[in-house]
């Protein structure tokens, strides 16, 4: 019998029969209260929905089925969303006709719980849970403050910033704001008030996160992740221990109102420009390495949308031979995904967003991420990738392969001498542009690349480290040997 959720496919009866629980489902015995499901429905409709299976014991897995308790009791379990949490959530009861451990005829009832955008679901006694793993946990402190960010149902930028007072700010930002919104003249005071960045707070004025986020003199007395760190790397990976390869490492602290001018500045020096022949007309032409907006563009959505609540996190902007990569703290925001990113608008901090609107830095988020895509296909490179690793979004911005190619040749030639490099036969080039691009690697590695012989792979190598070319980590014969080029520092 091919039992399985119309809603939901993978819910077959032998996945929520003889899987482990997880995100994605619960079993629960229908003996269970209608009232103690609260705290998994809040889980799931927290955590981004799935479904509640009713009728397998959670214990022993054993198919008991529901028709043993009344019909009323399975009303209550339908209705369990409603009466149990607020606000209720979006669901979908479903019923799944079994055999059950005693070979009658009987049912499983699936509640799908759907994620709610912007909303925290709490059980009726006010507790507020997410599902993390195969746990329903609850969530306090600054757990519960972090869900509330990242569903929007509080922002950071609106909080009171305890400690600051107008002192902190600078003046000649507040009054660059006031002329661009054409506000000169006007104390302070009022034009922070009537923005938003400053609250009567039992009978004081305070300023919040965002005040002082965009305006403050001193950035680093109050958010010390308020920062870019830029790392440029020789070659295509990060090498660690002693292989690593970072040439250039750099941070800017400041506001928000500098930071986004003096970073733009910063990696617009380190940007290559490439010269190449034209072959219809003849002639040399520069092109730059990525086209100006798109990773500016890239910087300033960075530094707008970023999760600011996330202490001790920064945005990392990381340039490789073929790419930059540039990593925000915090999901992306709201209802945005990496699928939908180029056609949804969102933000996370509204006011901040505003103020760099205000400024001409900022368009609407997928406005500007429209722009990244067609610069990139306009300068013939690969599309924009968003990813989202661990509790950030990462943009990767591509060069061009064949320009990228060459760069990586002539810089070859000029560490080891062009004379040195002439000598060599196409394997060994292969092998010496391999590891520069890529860092220490296995022979597996080199065979897979090369698509030559392991025998072939060790003379090479025994070649490379004679020359001193090369040097290996680990015994002749182990499988996991690392060969890694010597180390080279960049003229």
């Amino acid at each position: 019998m091919n039992v399985h959720s119309e809603i939901n496919p993978i819910l077959t009866l032998d996945y929520i029969t003889n899987e482990h629980e997880n995100k994605y489902f619960d079993r629960k015995s229908a003996k269970i209260k209608p009232s103690d499901l609260a705290q998994h429905i809040s889980a799931f409709a927290n955590a981004g929905g799935e479904t509640l299976v009713l009728g397998i014991n959670d214990k022993t897995h054993a198919l008991e089925g529901i028709n043993s308790v009344s019909e009323d009791k399975i009303n209550e379990f339908i209705n369990s969303p409603k009466q149990c949490c607020k606000p209720m959530p979006d669901f979908k009861e479903e019923f799944l006709d079994i055999i059950n451990e005693n070979g009658q005829q009987d049912r499983l009832l699936l509640l799908h719980i759907f994620e709610t955008q912007d909303q925290i679901i709490r059980t009726a006694n006010d507790q507020t849970y997410l599902r993390i793993g195969d746990k329903s946990r609850e969530m306090r402190g600054d757990d519960l403050r972090n869900l509330e960010y990242a569903r929007n149902t509080r922002r950071y930028e609106d909080e009171i910033c305890p400690d600051a007072t107008l002192s902190d700010l600078d003046e000649a930002l507040l009054e660059k704001y006031k002329e661009v919104i054409n506000a000169e003249g006007l104390p302070s005071e009022q034009v922070l008030s009537s923005r938003g960045f400053m609250k009567e707070i039992d009978g004081k004025q305070k300023l919040t996160n965002a005040a002082v986020l965009l305006f403050a003199r001193n950035i680093m007395q109050f958010y010390p992740n308020c920062r870019i760190r830029f790392v440029r790397y020789n070659g295509n990976y990060a090498g660690v221990g002693a292989s690593l390869n970072i040439i250039k490492d750099f941070s800017i602290d400041e506001p928000i109102l500098k930071i986004i001018v003096s970073m733009k500045k910063f990696i617009s020096g380190q940007l290559r420009d490439f010269t190449v022949l034209d072959e219809n007309t003849g002639k040399f032409e520069t092109i730059p390495e990525y086209p100006e907006f798109a990773w500016q563009e890239g910087i300033i959505n960075a530094v707008t949308h970023r999760e600011y609540a996330l202490s001790g996190n920064f945005i990392l902007v990381k340039m490789f031979d073929d790419r930059m990569e540039i990593e925000s703290p915090g999901k992306l925001p709201g209802i945005v995904t990496v699928e939908n990113i180029k056609n949804t608008r969102f933000s996370r901090n509204p006011r901040i967003s505003r103020v760099l609107t205000e400024f001409s830095w900022v368009r609407e988020l997928n406005e500007g991420v429209k722009r990244i895509y067609k610069d990139m296909n306009k300068f013939f490179l690969d599309p924009p990738e968003y990813s989202e690793p661990g509790y950030s979004v990462k943009l990767t911005l591509k060069n061009n392969i064949l320009i990228r190619t060459n760069r990586q040749r002539q810089r070859i030639e000029k560490l080891l001498g062009n004379s040195l490099w002439e000598t060599m036969d196409s394997l060994e080039r292969q092998i010496i542009t391999y590891l520069f691009n890529h860092g220490p690697a296995t022979r597996n590695e080199l065979e897979n690349y090369t698509g030559k012989a392991r025998n072939t792979i060790m003379t090479r190598m025994k070649k490379l480290i004679a020359a001193d070319l090369a040097n290996a980590s680990g015994t002749t014969n182990d499988p996991s040997r690392k060969y890694s080029l010597t180390a080279w520092t960049e003229n």
